[in-house]
C-alpha cells in the first residue's frame, strides 16, 4: 500500500517530466526605456497550452518539445511580440518590451500579464504600479501607495490619521512588510497621514492577503512585498514635484550603460517651515516634519550574474515647544546576488539589514535649560537577515521554489535617562536577542489543460539568546508579584517554543472554467514570534516590539478561501468574488484598564484567540479613457479572551469585537482621460464605524473625582465612516525641442467637508461635574485642497 501511495506521488509530481526529449527556451525580459525588469510577463507558445511568466527579476523559461512555434510575449500596456522559432536545441531569447502608452494613451500600464487573475495561481493577491497610484486622488496630493491600498476590497485602516492598516481581521503587527526584501517595522510618516514609501522610487507593489507563498513567513494576516526601482541603464533623467507640504526629487542613470545604474530619491516635508514663521506663539516653536531617502545600484556583471544594493533611510521629527518632542524611524539595506545558473535554474541570494528606533524626551539631556530637567527614553529593533530562493524550472508544467532564511532580532526595548540640576540617572531595560531560521519548498504544477495546483511546506523555529535575565512570574497570565529571576549567559538559549515551531502548509488550486474564468481555492498556515505591544485604537511609533517569550507565546493563524474570477471583453473588465475564513491562536491582548509598561509588560498582557470571516468583491476596468474599480467587503473580526480567574477574562470569556472590525466597507475609484492633457478622478468610500467602548456610569473613588464603569468591550460603534475625494491632472503640451515635461494635479480631500469620527470620548462637563460629556474627535472635518507641480526630464 504504502509503495502505491509513493508511486503515485511520485507520478504526480515528476510524471511531467518523463516522456519525449524536451528542450528550454529562457531569457530575460527588460524595459526598452530604461533596462529596467519586466515582472509577470506572460509568456506562451500560440495553440499549445504550455506558458509561464517572468519572475521578480524579468527571468523565464519554457520547455517545449522540438519543433517550430510562434512565442508569444504579452504585458498590458506594452506592446505584444511575437517570436518564431525552431526549436532543435536549449535556446535563449532576450528581449526588450516597449510602452504601449507612448503613442496610445487609453491603455493603462498595470502590473498584471494578460489575463494573469484568471490564469493565475495566485488569488486573494492585488497588484498596483506608481502609474496607476498616481491617477487616484490623495491627501494633499501625495501619492501614497498605502492609502491606495486600504480603497480594494480587504484591506482597512481604523481611522484617518492611524499607522498601519488591516487585512482580513488581523492586527497591524500581523502584515509583513517588505522593502526589497528588508522588513519595515513602521510604515507610516506623520502619524499615518503618509506611508514611508515613495512612489518615484519604487517599481512594484504586490499584496498578499491569503494564498502566501512559502518562502513568506513570520507575519499572520498579509504580505506587502515593495520592489524599488533598478535605475535607468539607458540614459540620465530625474523626475519630482513640489506640494503644498512635501516636495519630492529623483535622479537615475548608467553608470555603465547596459551594465550598471543607479538610482537616488529624497523625500522632504516642511511643515515646520511654516510654524517658525507663524506669529502664533503656540505654533513658532513647534516642530513637524519627515524626510526619507531611497538609493539603489544595479550591476549587471554578465548575462548571468547580477548584483543589487539598495538601501533607505526615512525619520519623522515632532517637537511641541517646551513639553516633549518624538523622532522616529526606519533604516534598510539589501545586498542582492541573481545567479542564472542554467536555462532552468535560478538562485537569489540575500543579506539585509532592518533598524527602527524612536525617542521621546523632554529639554535637552546633555544641556540643561532653565526647569532644571530633562527626560530622554529611547528604545531599538535591529534585524539582520540572511535568505537564499532557489527556482528550478523542471518542466512546462512543473516549477519549484526552494530555500532557506534565518534571521537573528536585537530588541532594544528602552534606554532611559533623567537628569536633574543635581542628578542624572539612567536605566537600561533587559535587551532581547533571538533567531528565526526557516525552510521552505514549493512546487506549482499544471495537472491538465483545466486544473493547476501550488502546494508547499515551510518549517520555522524560533530561539530566545541570551544574556538575559528573565524575570519569572507565578502562572500564565503573569500574576502581579515575581517570584524570582533567572539568568542566561551570552549564546545561551533562554527558550526553544517546540510546541509551537513546525510546518506551515500551503496550498492552492487553480479550476479553469473556460478562457475568461476560473475558481480558486487556497489554505495556509502562518505562525508570528514577534508582536507590537499597544493597547491604544491605532499604533503609535512608541509602541514596542517584543518577542515570544514564556509569558508572550508564538501566534498562528489557518485562513482558507475560494473564489470566481471572470475576465470580459478582451480584458476591459475584470471581476472576482472571494470568501474567507480566519483562524487565530494566541493573539496579544490587553487586561481591562492595563497601563503597559516596558518593564512589567508581561503582567498586562493576556493571550487569547480570534476569528475573521468574510465576502470581497471587485470589478474593475483597465483599459480605455473610463477606467478604475468598485470594491465591496462584508466581514467579522472578533477575539476571545478566556482565563481561569473571571476577574482576568475579557467580557467573561465571551466573543467580542474587534475595535478595527468593520461590518460593511465600500469603495469607488474612478479615472477618466479627458484628452493628451487633461485627465480626472474620484474615490468614495463608506465604512460601517468600528466598534468602541463606552462607559455606562460611573463611581466616586474620592471626594469629587469619578471614574468610569465600561460596558462590555467594543459594544458600541462611533458613527460611519464616508468620504469624496477630487483631483484633475493637467500636462502642458511638450515642445519638441525641450527635455523637461511637466504637469499640474490638483486635488480635493473630503470634498462635502464630512467631520468623520476618529473616536469618541468622555470627559467631566466643565459646568456641571456630576455629568459626563460625550466629545467627538475628528481628524479633518474641513475641506482640504491640494496642488502639486510635477516634473521630469
Amino acid at each position: 500500500m504504502h509503495r502505491k501511495l509513493l508511486a503515485i506521488i511520485l507520478s504526480l509530481t515528476f510524471g511531467v517530466m518523463w516522456g519525449q526529449k524536451k528542450f528550454t527556451l529562457s531569457g530575460e525580459i527588460l524595459d526598452v526605456s530604461n533596462g529596467e525588469s519586466m515582472i509577470g510577463v506572460s509568456v506562451f507558445a500560440r495553440g499549445t497550452t504550455v506558458g509561464t511568466t517572468s519572475n521578480a527579476y524579468g527571468f523565464y523559461s519554457l520547455s517545449l518539445p522540438a519543433g517550430e512555434y510562434t512565442i508569444v510575449y504579452q504585458f498590458i500596456g506594452y506592446s505584444t511580440i511575437e517570436r518564431k522559432v525552431n526549436l532543435t536545441k536549449d535556446q535563449v531569447i532576450d528581449l526588450r518590451m516597449e510602452e504601449e502608452g507612448k503613442t496610445l494613451q487609453t491603455i493603462e500600464v498595470t502590473a498584471r500579464g494578460v489575463d494573469a487573475n484568471v490564469r493565475s495561481m495566485e488569488m486573494s493577491t492585488t497588484e498596483i504600479t506608481a502609474k496607476e497610484i498616481a491617477k487616484v486622488p490623495q491627501l494633499l496630493g501625495e501619492v501614497d501607495v498605502i492609502r491606495t491600498l486600504t480603497l480594494l476590497p480587504g484591506v482597512s485602516v481604523v481611522g484617518e490619521g492611524a499607522n498601519g492598516f488591516n487585512v482580513r481581521g488581523g492586527n497591524v503587527d500581523q502584515n509583513l512588510i517588505l522593502l526589497d526584501g528588508a522588513p519595515v517595522f513602521n510604515s507610516s510618516h506623520l502619524f499615518g497621514f503618509f506611508s514611508v514609501f515613495n512612489a518615484d522610487a519604487v517599481q512594484s507593489f504586490k499584496l498578499y492577503k491569503g494564498g502566501i507563498p512559502a518562502q513568506y513567513g513570520g507575519r499572520l494576516s498579509s504580505v506587502l512585498d515593495v520592489r524599488q526601482r533598478e535605475g535607468n541603464s539607458q540614459r540620465f533623467s530625474g523626475q519630482g514635484g513640489l506640494g503644498l507640504l512635501s516636495s519630492r526629487a529623483t535622479v537615475e542613470g548608467p553608470i555603465i550603460k547596459d551594465k550598471m545604474s543607479f538610482l537616488l530619491s529624497g523625500r522632504r516635508s516642511y511643515a515646520d517651515v511654516f510654524t517658525s514663521l507663524s506669529s502664533n506663539e503656540n505654533l513658532s516653536g513647534n516642530i513637524l516634519y519627515f524626510y526619507d531617502f531611497n538609493g539603489k545600484i544595479n550591476y549587471r556583471i554578465n548575462r548571468n550574474h547580477r548584483i543589487f544594493l539598495s538601501g533607505y533611510f526615512g525619520r519623522d521629527v515632532l517637537g511641541i515647544r517646551d513639553f516633549v518632542n518624538f523622532n522616529w524611524g526606519n533604516a534598510t539595506g539589501t545586498l542582492r546576488w541573481n545567479w542564472t545558473v542554467n536555462n532552468r535554474l535560478f538562485s537569489n541570494l540575500t543579506a539585509v539589514y532592518s533598524d527602527y528606533d524612536y525617542a521621546i524626551g523632554s529639554g535637552d539631556i546633555d544641556e540643561l535649560g532653565p526647569s532644571g530637567f530633562a527626560f530622554r527614553l529611547q528604545s531599538r529593533l535591529k534585524n539582520y537577515k540572511l535568505a537564499h530562493q532557489f527556482t528550478w524550472f523542471a518542466s512546462s508544467d512543473l516549477k519549484l521554489d526552494f530555500g532557506y532564511e534565518a534571521i537573528y532580532y536585537d530588541v532594544q526595548p528602552g534606554v532611559s535617562t533623567l537628569v536633574t540640576t543635581n542628578s542624572r540617572e539612567e536605566n537600561a531595560f533587559r535587551s532581547e536577542f533571538a533567531v528565526e531560521p526557516a525552510l521552505f519548498i514549493s512546487a506549482e504544477q499544471k495537472i491538465n489543460s483545466w486544473l493547476s495546483l501550488q502546494y508547499g511546506l515551510r518549517y520555522s523555529a524560533f530561539y530566545n539568546l541570551g544574556p538575559r535575565t528573565l524575570t519569572l512570574y507565578d502562572g500564565l497570565p503573569a500574576n502581579s508579584d515575581s517570584i524570582g529571576v533567572q539568568e542566561f549567559g551570552r549564546g545561551e538559549t533562554v527558550a526553544a517554543y517546540n510546541d509551537w515551531n513546525g510546518l506551515e502548509p500551503r496550498l492552492a488550486i487553480n479550476i479553469g472554467l473556460d478562457q475568461t474564468s476560473s475558481i480558486k481555492m487556497s489554505y495556509n498556515r502562518t505562525r508570528q514570534y514577534l508582536h507590537l505591544i499597544s493597547n491604544t485604537t491605532s499604533p503609535t511609533p512608541l509602541d514596542t516590539w517584543r518577542p515570544s517569550g514564556k509569558y508572550i507565546q508564538p501566534a498562528t493563524a489557518n485562513q482558507a478561501a475560494a473564489g470566481y474570477f471572470r475576465n470580459f471583453k478582451e480584458n476591459t473588465y475584470e471581476f472576482s468574488v472571494e470568501a474567507f475564513y480566519k483562524y487565530f491562536n494566541n493573539l496579544v491582548d490587553y487586561r481591562d484598564g492595563a497601563n503597559i509598561l516596558i518593564d512589567d509588560v508581561e503582567r498586562s498582557l493576556l493571550n487569547g484567540d480570534g476569528r475573521s470571516y468574510g465576502l470581497e468583491l471587485l470589478l474593475r476596468r483597465q483599459t480605455g479613457k473610463l477606467q478604475g474599480w468598485i470594491a465591496y467587503t462584508i466581514s467579522r473580526a472578533e477575539r476571545i479572551v478566556q482565563a481561569d480567574d473571571p476577574f482576568i477574562s475579557i467580557n467573561n470569556g465571551e466573543w467580542y469585537l474587534a475595535n478595527f472590525d468593520r461590518l460593511h466597507d465600500l469603495t469607488i475609484v474612478v479615472t477618466y482621460t479627458l484628452s493628451d492633457r487633461w485627465d480626472f478622478g474620484a474615490n468614495f468610500a463608506y465604512q460601517t464605524g468600528r466598534p468602541v467602548t463606552f462607559p455606562v456610569g460611573r463611581a466616586e473613588v474620592d471626594n469629587g473625582l469619578f471614574v468610569p464603569v465600561n460596558s462590555i468591550r467594543n459594544s458600541t460603534r462611533i458613527p460611519d465612516f464616508h468620504r469624496l475625494d477630487l483631483s484633475a491632472n493637467y500636462t502642458p503640451r511638450k515642445k519638441e525641442s525641450r527635455k523637461w515635461e511637466s504637469s499640474w494635479s490638483f486635488g480635493v480631500y473630503n470634498a462635502y467637508a464630512r467631520r468623520n469620527p476618529f473616536s469618541v470620548f468622555f470627559r467631566n462637563d466643565p459646568d456641571n461635574p456630576a455629568v459626563n460629556q460625550a466629545v467627538r474627535l475628528a481628524i479633518f472635518g474641513t475641506i482640504i485642497p491640494s496642488v502639486t507641480y510635477n516634473f521630469n526630464f
